[in-house]
Parts: structure tokens; C-alpha cells; sequence
């Protein structure tokens, strides 16, 4: 198949998930087009049947604000009409999904790929609640030919939110990490630790990752 995937190229679950995602299938045979405004960090370079088209964003004067959704959708509707993608996989219903809804009317009836949209979280328990937000992501949803979610949670909050009618499908997240290039031992030793118990958390420093919570969890530990 022929398969377009777009979503955040930063350091997120969802875009290491979506560039894990177009590796593993084009791994197994399949032709994979990135579309986002930068190169997903993860995505291998010169890997085969992996191919990136960025998304140019113009700043004009007109717009108070750059706009990405337009020029997306337009990227999106070229691809689609240049390379023959069967389904478009866009990470996020907002702007990903609206965008991919507006580049599928810009081509024939015959030409337009089917729509797979994953929520990874955000856009329903953040902007599902806004009301700015909330009628585009239902109408993206409904628009949408799969919808998927990470978990059986957001699966029924999106359900409970947008009294959406068709099956939405339950993928876990999955992550292959990759051979480690050190042992344990040696970066032990790099930091100066010996048998102490070491916690690592990784996320970004947004308030839903409550970091309040992990702050306070280390004191409550290192006390004890």
C-alpha cells in the first residue's frame, strides 16, 4: 500500500509512535510519505520506501497568526494526488485530521485515500472541552473512515464527549527500543552512582504530565 502519515515531529508519544508506525510498515513492503512542517526526529534518513515532503508555512502579513492548515491540507492533496496514497494516517484530529478532510475534497472522488485518525489524548481531554475546538474534532471524527486511540480510557471519553457512532478501535502504543550501545555498568560509573536506586522520567513539561506529582513522589522518597 501506499500509505501518508502526518502528525507533530517533536520529541511527543505520538511522534515517535507515527514514525515507528511508517518504519515497521515500510519494513514490511509498504511505500510511506511523511507530510508534516519538519522531518519526525526519529524517522531514519535514506531508509527504503521511507519518504518525507515538508510543508512550507508562510508568514503573511495578512495573518495576525501563520496558518498551517491550509498549507497542509494543499501538501496533503498533492502527495495524495503524485505518489497514488490509498490512506492518508494523520496523529491528532486537530489540525491533522481537518486538514486531511479538506485535501480529500480538493481531489476526484476516485483518488481519495481513506482517512485513519489516532487520538493520542489531547484532543479530547484537553480541547474536546472547548468549545473552539470541540464541533471540528467531532466533525473530523465522523468525517473520519477509522478512528483509533491508545487506550480503552480515551476510547470512552471520546465516546462520552462526542457521541460518536461508529467503532472506535483500541491500539496500544508500542515501542521496539533499540540495542543498548552501553551497559548499565558503564553509565553508573559515568554518573557517579554506585548502588543508590535511580528513577528516570521522561515527558515534556506540560501540566497534564503532573510534575508536581513526580516532584513531590522524589521527596516523599528520598525522606524515606
Amino acid at each position: 500500500m501506499k500509505i501518508g502519515i502526518t502528525c507533530y515531529p517533536s520529541v511527543g508519544g505520538s511522534g515517535i509512535l507515527a514514525s515507528a508506525l511508517g518504519e515497521e510498515l515500510a519494513l514490511r513492503g509498504h511505500e510511506v510519505h511523511f507530510i508534516s512542517y519538519e522531518r519526525p526526529f526519529r524517522l531514519p534518513p535514506n531508509a527504503p520506501r521511507l519518504y518525507f515532503h515538508p510543508v512550507g508555512i508562510s508568514d503573511y502579513g495578512l495573518f495576525k497568526y501563520p496558518d498551517y492548515t491550509l498549507p497542509l491540507s494543499v501538501k496533503m492533496a498533492e502527495v495524495s494526488r503524485d505518489f497514488g496514497l490509498d490512506v492518508l494516517h494523520v496523529h491528532y484530529a486537530v489540525p491533522h485530521a481537518t486538514a486531511a478532510i479538506l485535501a480529500r475534497s480538493m481531489l476526484p472522488v476516485e483518488c481519495q485515500p481513506r482517512l485513519v485518525t489516532s487520538l493520542h489524548g489531547t484532543d479530547t481531554t484537553l480541547l474536546g472541552r472547548d468549545a473552539d475546538y470541540g464541533p471540528a474534532i467531532r466533525h473530523a471524527l465522523a468525517c473520519s473512515d477509522a478512528v483509533t486511540t491508545v487506550s480503552v480510557f480515551l476510547r470512552e471519553e471520546t465516546e462520552r464527549l462526542f457521541s460518536i457512532n461508529q467503532p472506535i478501535h483500541v491500539i496500544h502504543n508500542f515501542f521496539t527500543p533499540r540495542q543498548p550501545r552501553r551497559s548499565s555498568k558503564e553509565v553508573r560509573r559515568e554518573l557517579g552512582l554506585e548502588n543508590e536506586l535511580v528513577l528516570l522520567h521522561a515527558s515534556n513539561l506540560r501540566p497534564p504530565k503532573r510534575i508536581d506529582l513526580l516532584l513531590e513522589t522524589v521527596a516523599r522518597i528520598h525522606k524515606a
